[in-house]
């Protein structure tokens, strides 16, 4: 299923998208479901199993996807964990060697924006705006200490990420935080796919598009440290909650390592698409 969270006459509404891309409210599929991602993400795998039963027989109804109010199919995430340097390309043409572990940190969850909103940044604050395409990870189930082989259980779903980035600030500052976590620096959607929908996470294509141009395309097989090791490796640190979302790295081909330079710049439209997941866009604007 592909899930959604929008605005439905001044409520936070979540919402199921059908295949030939309608979206129903999940409250008007029957009784007793969850009408929120919030709800649904407290609800864990049991609730998804009552929504799934629901919607057998409402394929056709509805309105356009694209005509809705959308927000990040997570609205407010507990937390963003991202990985740094998981892809070999990327590890590549930065001139670095293989990671020893995963390289973790996290974007504040105030950077969070849904597809269709403009990244915006003050080019008075950083004039180097990278695009990073990356497969994420929502969890669905508390995880702490899991296994490898269990890990994949305690995710819910999956969606495209951009993790935007201020190279200026993330290379000038000791950590990555700020650059990370500028305000809508974190564009993710449109929707959530959820486990089922997805047979092998280490088997999509990643791409990124900016103004048409094809800037990224990998494998997620290209990983270092796979979905289910990343997940397992976290939950030996802290506890993954409900609603947390796991940004697992992006290939080569970002703006700041290319010869020459090619950033992000007002006016432009940057594109992230995972094969079987989705395509999120979202318009750049320089704002003072």
């Amino acid at each position: 299923m592909r899930l959604i969270s929008y605005l439905d006459d001044g409520t936070q509404t979540l919402g199921v998208v059908d295949p030939d891309g309608l979206a129903r409210s999940a409250a008007s599929l029957g009784p007793d479901l969850p009408t929120t991602m919030d709800a649904l993400l407290t609800g864990g795998h049991s609730a998804l199993d009552r929504l799934r039963l629901a919607v057998e027989g409402h394929a056709g109804e509805g309105r356009p996807w694209q005509e809705l109010d959308l927000f990040p199919p997570v609205p407010r995430p507990r937390n963003i964990v991202c990985v740094g340097r998981n892809y070999k390309s990327h590890a590549h043409e930065e001139g670095v060697e293989a990671p020893e572990r995963p390289e973790l940190f996290l974007k504040h969850t105030s950077s969070v924006l849904a597809h269709g909103q403009p990244i915006t940044w003050d080019p008075d604050l950083t004039a180097q705006v990278d695009y990073e395409a990356e497969l994420a990870v929502v969890i669905g189930a508390p995880a702490r200490r899991v296994a490898t082989e269990d890990a994949l259980r305690h995710v819910i779903g999956y969606t495209c990420l951009n993790d935007v980035s201020a190279r200026d600030l993330q290379f000038g500052d000791a950590q990555w935080a700020r650059g990370k976590s500028l305000e809508t620096f974190c564009p993710f959607g449109p929707w959530m796919v959820t486990y089922d929908d997805v047979a092998d996470p280490q088997a999509l294509t990643v791409r990124c598009f900016v103004d048409g141009e094809l800037r990224q395309d990998a494998s997620t097989a290209d990983m270092y440290y796979s979905v289910a090791e990343i997940v397992a490796y976290c939950s030996r640190a802290f506890t993954l909650q409900p609603g947390d979302v796991v940004a697992t790295g992006t290939p080569g081909g970002v703006g700041v390592f290319r010869e020459p330079p090619a950033l992000l710049r007002d006016g432009q439209r940057v594109v992230v698409e995972v094969e079987g997941i989705g395509r999120l866009e979202n318009p750049c604007v320089a704002v003072r």
